[in-house]
């Protein structure tokens, strides 16, 4: 073996081994799940008296839910006088009428509800989340994105854990109004089941941080100010005011058996721009927020979940490195005896493969699926995964690189169950070339595939597959969607709605 096989050989495995350690991972968070999911979250105490609550509601073009929206808010069981509403608007289409129009219906009919207009997008969603709580006057401030429809309960079952006075923030779980819709949003639900069952429970059970998702969850107020205020020098905001806020000493709370349903996303386009802004902000945020918290006094146990929770998005771009590697170590290898490299193999197998049926049947099963069922998306999701590792990789790197973009948004068109509206062109899911790159990668595991069975390295195949199968379809959806949303005739956007005032401005 020549010493540049030896070298090319020592960065592959080297590759399997730091994806291997991200991949086991998900046994740590399955694990700490079942060591503390009976650790069931109680109000320490009791409130004297139901407090002035806010619930806002930051919306950017959403004309197809925006109404869903606020009738859905307007129905939570709370005494009127204690709460009120801010739509805070920084549309540039239809939106705008169909918001102000609807939030004066509810005006009339007693709900104390403000339409709240920016004639800028300065700071994006925490810009408009931080212009709203200069107007707030409630001590409790809640946030539902376009997409939910918060249940009656809500305030009831989340306001009561606010007795303690150490709490700074209750999150709920995500429920998904459109699971059914298609094999995407299946998967879609899956993974964010996975995240906030296993997830936010074992780190919030077992004393560690977790965040605030941006939607479907109450901060105390004072808990927002004192960790700094809302910031737009990363894309997940909420991420990053979580920190702040735990790294201040403020207690969170999860409530997983409390559920406010939402829409996915039914384009694959949109889908990876929601997964592009992820990934890209909670590496912004690590960089921001993780040399603060390793020189810190937190306990060990904190400090490592942080740096696992903040830093998971790299495995992306370790993931593209081993899918160029890949294909070219199988040759490498087979030519020097590919079995007795297989030992090596195998740890990378059982630490990340394995990992990720364990950790989703472990979701699926929390979420009372019976049987096969459990199992029944699990190939899907694991090239769907891998699929989307050029995309959230091209996320990691512009985070690294300090390269700037806007917070792009993700189109919602009403989807419930199987049902979707027909939507028009400014709302589908951005266009890029990252498909073609998809393609070219579905290509070069196509003459993988061949090289493997020709050359008979069987044990190569069910790897090539997934990756083969992966960007075949994530670039094939996306292409296909975007020629679609290109032929479709349908009416552009209303003309962008200025003003010559340079500060927002509220109406009623």
């Amino acid at each position: 073996m020549t010493t540049v096989e030896i070298i090319f050989l020592a960065v592959y495995f080297s590759l399997l081994s730091v994806l291997g350690v991200y991949g086991s991972h998900r046994y740590r968070m399955a694990f700490l799940y079942y060591r503390h999911k009976f650790k069931l979250p109680t109000p320490n105490g009791t409130l004297k008296a139901l407090p002035k609550v806010t619930i806002q509601l930051p919306v950017f073009n959403e004309m197809y839910v925006v109404e869903r929206l606020v009738e859905s808010v307007c129905r939570i069981d709370y005494p009127r006088e204690l709460l009120e509403i801010q739509l805070l608007d920084d549309s540039t289409d239809e939106t705008c009428g169909i918001a102000r129009a609807c939030v004066e219906r509810h005006r009339q009919k007693g709900h104390d509800i403000v339409y709240i207009h920016r004639v800028n997008r300065q700071g994006f969603k925490a810009g408009a989340l931080e212009n709203g709580l200069k107007l707030a006057s409630g001590e409790y401030v809640a946030v539902f994105d376009a997409d939910f429809v918060p249940s009656p309960d809500f305030l009831m079952r989340t306001v009561p854990f606010f007795a303690d006075a150490k709490v700074g923030m209750v999150q709920v779980r995500w429920g998904h109004l459109n699971r059914e819709f298609s094999i995407l949003t299946q998967a879609q639900s899956i993974f964010l089941d996975g995240h906030f069952i296993i997830e936010h429970t074992a780190r919030n059970r077992a004393g560690c941080f977790f965040n605030f998702n941006g939607t479907a969850g109450i901060w105390r107020r004072a808990t927002i100010g004192d960790a700094g205020g809302w910031q737009h020098d990363t894309l997940t905001e909420d991420l990053d005011l979580s920190y702040r806020a735990q790294l201040k000493g403020w207690q969170f709370i999860f409530l997983p058996e409390v559920i406010s349903p939402a829409e996915v996303p039914v384009d694959m386009n949109a889908f990876k721009s929601q997964q592009h802004r992820w990934a890209k902000g909670s590496i912004q945020t690590a960089k921001k927020l993780l040399p603060t918290i390793l020189k810190s006094d937190l306990p060990l146990l904190v400090k490592r979940e942080a740096f696992f929770h903040l830093t998971n998005n790299m495995a992306y771009l370790l993931m593209v490195l081993l899918s160029v590697l890949m294909p070219i170590s199988m040759v490498v290898r087979f030519q020097h005896g590919l079995y007795g490299t297989l030992f090596l193999d195998l740890p990378f197998f059982i630490t990340a493969t394995a990992s990720v049926c364990v950790f989703y049947v472990a979701a699926q099963r929390e979420r009372g699926v019976k049987g096969w069922e459990r199992f029944k998306y699990l190939p899907f999701l694991m090239s769907l995964g891998i699929g989307l590792a050029i995309n959230n990789a091209k996320a990691v790197g512009e985070a690294l690189l300090n390269q700037q973009s806007g917070f792009a948004r993700t189109p919602k068109t009403g989807a419930e169950g199987k049902n979707v509206k027909a939507v028009k062109k400014s709302y589908r899911g951005s266009k890029t070339l990252m498909p073609v790159v998809e393609l070219l990668f579905a290509a070069y595991f196509t003459g993988a595939l061949w090289f493997a069975i020709d050359s008979r390295i069987y044990t190569s195949v069910p790897f090539i597959i997934l990756f083969l199968a992966g960007f075949l379809y994530v670039g094939m959806s996306s292409l296909m969607q975007g020629l679609a949303g290109r032929r479709t005739k349908v009416p552009d956007a209303a003309p962008a709605v200025t003003s010559s005032e340079e500060q927002p401005r509220q109406a009623a």
